[in-house]
């Protein structure tokens, strides 16, 4: 079954070539082509293009697939070209003509731009979550550790005293940073293209304020060309706020993979959550934290390939943004998975204790002496000189203690201030607003 079927055959190698994955990527979205075709009967019941029993029927049958969508999934079955195509097949095999009727006022085209803003938002909601309870186990592990020092490097040399506090810290706030952007593609994403139809309106009365109630959108796009316009633009928007997040995450397994290593040792893991050699019986290396750098590499990667996909598109739809889908819905599994396993593997982190004891950091302790001498009076070229001088002469003494009070230092790290800076950025987000939209949809 093809919605555009007029009698004629298709070649099969044509056929193959431009469905591709479709057919696989779509069943991801069936529960959210199901929800968008409940908020347009109901707006195609308000308007007089459906009768009240019409509607009712469909409704009664579409929260039936929803509910299946959701449990068993739904197939799409062989020789049916997508999720659009399957789920008006299912209502007209169980109510005939009625479920024919469900495309009025709609196109392919803005079904499923539909489909992709509902899957992403779910999907944000998702993202957030987990960014959330990463962000709180490294907060937790920052206050937990602010006392142990660890040497801190510049290109890659020991520079001054860090601590974990302080590192746990830094990633934590990065977090917050990369919220702003997940926010910004929320709000990109959360604005209705349907009624848009082939990305030219309709002659049909549509009222489109009315499905960006039903279904919790912010706002709708209302230019029906440049809802159109919005395949792609909303995913490589989204897919940069990911990247982000996978940047912080990225790094942080960047530095755990160094860190373990015998040259550092400055933190283990469990042996449960590391693996060993077919050859070297010693060995205990840091895979989850490899695995997490390679795949937060390869989504930063994902923006750049959407954007090259859609470069130079005229306006309008093209079939090139079919393939989009084989990036972006992908995308979001490989992200959650990096972000939980972060989570795991932080929370089961074993961080060593005195550091900074040992004699081959000492020189991190310089510029806590120029400082002391500068605090005493001394101007600050002739301590720096002085202290600078005293180590190539072998006589440099580390300071028994530090003290830094500033701001996000090592004796301040300001956690509740990034704290509040999280918490005000995720407030943001409408997820009750659509979550009670949806939850109205599928069981009123």
């Amino acid at each position: 079954m093809k919605l555009w079927d007029k009698g004629k055959p298709v070649n099969k190698k044509i056929e193959d070539f431009t469905v591709g994955r479709d057919r696989e990527l779509d069943a991801e979205l069936a529960e959210f082509d199901i929800l968008g075709s409940m908020a347009h009967i109901i707006m195609l019941e308000s308007v007089g293009l459906l009768k009240r029993e019409e509607l009712d029927l469909l409704l009664a049958e579409l929260r039936k697939l929803y509910r299946i969508a959701g449990t068993e999934g739904i197939r799409i079955e062989e020789g049916i070209e997508d999720i659009h195509s399957q789920v008006e097949l299912m209502l007209t095999r169980a109510l005939g003509d009625v479920g024919k009727k469900i495309h009025s006022g709609r196109s392919r085209n803005d079904q499923v731009l539909l489909d992709l803003k509902l899957y992403a938002r779910s999907a944000v909601m998702k993202i957030a979550a987990l960014t959330e309870e990463l962000f709180t186990v490294l907060q937790e592990r920052s206050e937990a550790h602010k006392n142990d020092l660890m040497p801190g490097y510049t290109h890659l040399q020991v520079a001054m005293p860090s601590s974990f506090g302080l590192w746990f810290g830094a990633y934590a706030e990065s977090l917050a940073d990369d919220l702003h952007l997940l926010l910004a593609a929320w709000r990109i994403a959360n604005q209705n293209p349907l009624g848009a139809a082939a990305g030219y309106g309709s002659s049909f009365p549509l009222n489109r304020k009315l499905t960006t109630q039903l279904l919790g959108f912010d706002d709708l796009s209302y230019n029906v060309v440049y809802a159109q316009m919005g395949r792609g633009k909303m995913e490589r928007t989204l897919t940069m706020a990911m990247a982000s997040i996978a940047g912080t995450i990225g790094k942080l397994a960047a530095d755990a993979c160094m860190y373990m290593s015998q040259n550092f040792g400055f933190i283990a893991l469990p042996d449960e959550l590391t693996t060993g050699s077919s050859i070297m019986p010693h060995k205990k290396n840091p895979d989850v934290f490899e695995l997490i750098r390679a795949k937060c590499n390869k989504l930063q990667g994902y923006p750049q390939q959407i954007m090259m996909i859609c470069t130079n598109l005229p306006s309008g739809y093209f079939r090139d943004m079919q393939i989009i889908k084989e990036i972006f819905i992908p995308a979001f599994e490989e992200l959650l998975s990096c972000i939980d396993l972060a989570i795991f593997a932080v929370a089961n982190m074993e961080v060593k204790k005195d550091l900074m004891k040992d004699p081959k950091y000492k020189f991190a302790f310089s510029v806590e002496e120029v400082n002391r001498r500068v605090l005493e009076g001394m101007p600050f070229r002739d301590a720096y000189k002085e202290v600078g001088l005293e180590i190539e002469r072998g006589e440099f003494k580390a300071p028994d203690s530090i003290h830094h009070t500033h701001e996000g230092s090592i004796g301040n790290l300001c956690n509740e201030a990034i704290k509040k800076k999280f918490d005000e950025t995720i407030a943001q987000f409408s997820f009750d607003k659509v979550n009670n939209a949806i939850n109205k949809l599928v069981n009123t």
